[in-house]
């Protein structure tokens, strides 16, 4: 098997391919799709363009965040509109057991609805802890106990397991105590390594040998590494695969925002900030909505820029995250949407909703 390594993941412009798209989707270094709200006017359009996606290159990986409550791409012509995760929490507190089965229904609703429109992979589901200040976490977040944020998480896995969906916890270690929202600004948590891995990245640990992949917080702990989470060898080396033993792939959250490229005082760029991610650990790199700016010349000088530095040896192709991406693909054929309407794991499992 002649492995290369594509580690990027990028997002089209609309709502069908157009010639850039498609020339970008055929790129060696392009490894997925990140599809978004603006991609979407109806069910049969989605399954027509993840069809044409596939048609170009079968192996790419295409995601879409999909988590319930607000961060929920797919809304109407029959997605099923899922709670907040912070409603499983609310339930665990009344009926910890009958929490866990809604949220494997959750995430079996979830994956089985995506996958019956030719999405693979949801970046979900969310593992930060609900300390309060953080307004982009808030009620994306279970629970503030990592105990029951671990046991509800792994729930939500194994319904998304079950629909043929691998799953993938964020933001390590933890975005849950950083009060900034890393699309504008670079959050801090100032805790020490010690209460970190006493708390908020609890849940990583416990679900070493259950997730399929993790994404990274763009947050600084300037206790642990001047360097934010994404680019930090101690927290992806030392902590997540060398304590924790943790084996799937690793993504970057999105490299366009703001709060993501600023590393002690200067502004990287995408390239930059892609290339010290992949050094640090990481095997995917996310470069979100920049096909719409300048017709695209964002995501074209991310992967000329890479492929230029692979070349200059300033970063290198990994077999191995080669071979992480592609475990993220189903391996089962999804039900049609008619399939699924009549499934009756699908219908007990819109009834265990939250």
């Amino acid at each position: 098997m002649n492995l290369h390594h594509a580690p990027v993941m990028l997002d089209i412009a609309g709502t069908t391919l157009n010639k850039d798209d498609r020339r970008r989707l055929k790129h060696a270094l392009t490894g997925g799709v990140v599809l978004f709200a603006r991609h979407f006017e109806h069910r049969l359009q989605l399954t027509e363009l993840t069809a044409a996606i596939k048609m170009l290159r079968p192996d790419l990986l295409i995601c879409v965040d999909h988590e319930g409550g607000r961060v929920q791409r797919f809304r109407t012509d029959g997605f099923t509109a899922l709670p907040a995760m912070r409603a499983l929490g609310e339930l665990w507190m009344k009926d910890a057991m009958t929490a866990t089965d809604a949220a494997s229904a959750l995430g079996f609703v979830l994956a089985a609805e995506l996958r019956a429109c030719g999405v693979d992979f949801s970046f979900a589901p969310v593992l930060d802890l609900d300390h309060g200040p953080s307004g982009v976490i808030g009620d994306r977040a279970f629970h503030r106990d990592p105990r029951v944020v671990a046991l509800l998480a792994k729930s939500v896995a194994h319904g998304q397991l079950r629909a043929g969906m691998a799953h993938c916890g964020k933001h390590f270690p933890g975005h849950g105590h950083a009060a900034a929202d890393s699309h504008v600004a670079v959050p801090l948590d100032k805790r020490s390594l010690k209460t970190i891995l006493a708390d908020d990245a609890r849940p990583y640990e416990w679900l070493s040998a259950t997730l399929t992949a993790v994404m990274t917080a763009h947050v600084v702990y300037p206790k642990v590494d001047a360097r934010p989470a994404t680019y930090s060898e101690r927290w992806l080396k030392d902590v997540l695969r060398g304590r924790y033993g943790f084996t799937g792939a690793v993504f970057t959250d999105d490299l366009s925002m703001e709060g993501a490229r600023w590393l002690q005082g200067s502004l990287l760029s995408t390239t930059e900030a892609a290339m010290l991610a992949l050094n640090a650990g990481c095997d995917l790199v996310l470069l979100c909505n920049q096909s719409l700016h300048d017709g695209g010349a964002p995501v074209d000088a991310l992967l000329d820029g890479l492929a230029r530095a692979a070349e200059q040896g300033q970063w290198q192709l990994s077999p191995d995250s080669e071979l992480r991406r592609l475990a993220l693909l189903p391996q089962t054929a999804p039900l049609t949407w008619d399939e699924l309407m009549h499934d009756p794991g699908y219908q007990r499992a819109l009834e265990r909703l939250p």
